[in-house]
């Protein structure tokens, strides 16, 4: 009898308990209504080529949802080939106000539209492709800006300069390689750009041990190939690469600290050293940085940190920052010309979309500061889309 006293009691507790919701316990569904639009400026056309497929083509920016209480949106950009969204694809997805997209992603859009870079066949080389921004608050019903048509368009290739290679790109790792050291979370690359030949602007350190390897697969140790690999094939090698004589045999850097254009051709056997070169299309070959907040540089013109052109009108390279004191910093088209500067408001008047890790420092030059974390990024200045970007 005291038993069925005391579940009989339990019943009743519970029941009581179900009765007293009040407002609080109700769940809110936030409503999405505000109108959704795209913010950045497009171009009326976008130039694709496999070679091209690391820049970034466009970086898709929007303005938050405003729906009235704090809650988290979630953003979604999708892709048509017919127009109608009947085939979206989601692409990107992001709680913040911007996601970015490649030339190889656009170079897959446009495959898939039946396009190809190819003159003697009947496929076109232009093709038009959709895109909308879904928002999503909560459980209700989503939101689409309208949507904004981009036309892509192959540069033609004739065949006469496409690059062969048995890889698409040689890896680098090491303490000699200066953004990259014993780790694969930012490996450095050679990429194939011709018959037999890979190269690309490699920043090198002769600090610590320098040593380094080549591998030709990402993150796996066993595809290295260290100094006697190649010197033992018969490669002529550059002076300032050595035998570290360590466990591995590896690379030693042994010149001066600094940016350097690496080219392994396979086919002459040459591993070479030059100046930092230009791969693109741009007005200038380097712009260059100076300033307090920029680690490897200071306010002095004995390390400059260089963004070497290396797409359509794109600067780009790894920068290490530092958030500390002034911060601040400026880019200067010409080596040792103090004139040359472009601060932040040359960029900011331009209508350049800047990453929210560097600000107006609001100095006597006015010159850019950086507020994020202390640490190396890949920094991209993009002429043609205005885009100041640090991954």
């Amino acid at each position: 009898m005291k038993k069925l006293s005391i579940i009989g009691l339990f019943i009743f507790a519970l029941l009581n308990f179900n009765g007293c919701k009040s407002e609080d316990d109700v769940v809110f569904i936030a409503n999405n209504n505000d109108e959704l639009v795209f913010t950045n400026s497009f171009l009326s056309e976008y130039l694709i080529s496999f070679a091209t497929s690391s820049n970034i083509a466009e970086r898709f920016t929007w303005q938050s949802a405003d729906v009235g209480v704090p809650t988290n949106v979630v953003y979604t950009l999708q892709k048509s080939i017919t127009g109608d969204f009947t085939d979206a694809e989601n692409v990107g997805t992001s709680s913040g106000n911007e996601i970015a997209l490649t030339v190889g992603d656009f170079v897959a859009y446009a495959v898939e539209a039946g396009s190809d870079d190819d003159p003697n066949t009947d496929a076109p080389n232009s093709v038009d492709v959709y895109f909308r921004l879904q928002s999503t608050v909560g459980s209700g019903e989503a939101n689409f800006s309208p949507t904004q048509t981009i036309t892509i368009t192959w540069l033609e290739n004739t065949g006469a300069d496409a690059a062969v290679c048995d890889l698409d790109q040689l890896w680098l790792v090491g303490a000699g390689v200066t953004f990259a050291n014993w780790s694969w979370e930012t490996p450095q690359q050679a990429k194939c750009s011709g018959n037999g030949v890979y190269s690309g602007n490699i920043a090198f350190t002769s600090d610590n041990d320098a040593n380094f390897r080549f591998f030709t697969a990402n993150a796996d140790w066993g595809s290295g190939q260290n100094y006697p690999f190649f010197a033992d094939a018969g490669y002529t090698i550059d002076s300032r690469f050595e035998n570290a004589m360590d466990g591995d045999q590896n690379f030693l850097f042994t010149g001066d600290s600094g940016l350097y254009y690496l080219v392994i051709d396979t086919v002459n056997k040459t591993i070479t050293l030059d100046a930092p070169t230009a791969t693109g299309e741009c007005d200038l070959d380097i712009l260059y940085g100076v300033g307090f907040g920029l680690t490897d540089a200071d306010w002095s013109w004995e390390t400059p940190v260089q963004l070497v052109c290396e797409g359509n009108g794109i600067y780009q390279g790894w920068v290490n920052y530092r958030n500390e004191g002034d911060a601040n910093f400026r880019f200067f088209t010409a080596n040792a010309d103090w004139g040359s500067g472009l601060n932040y408001p040359h960029y900011a008047d331009a209508g350049y979309t800047i990453d929210p890790k560097l600000t107006n420092a609001m100095d006597g030059d006015n010159n850019f500061m950086f507020i994020g974390e202390t640490g190396q990024y890949f920094t991209i200045i993009d002429t043609v889309n205005k885009t100041i970007t640090l991954e």
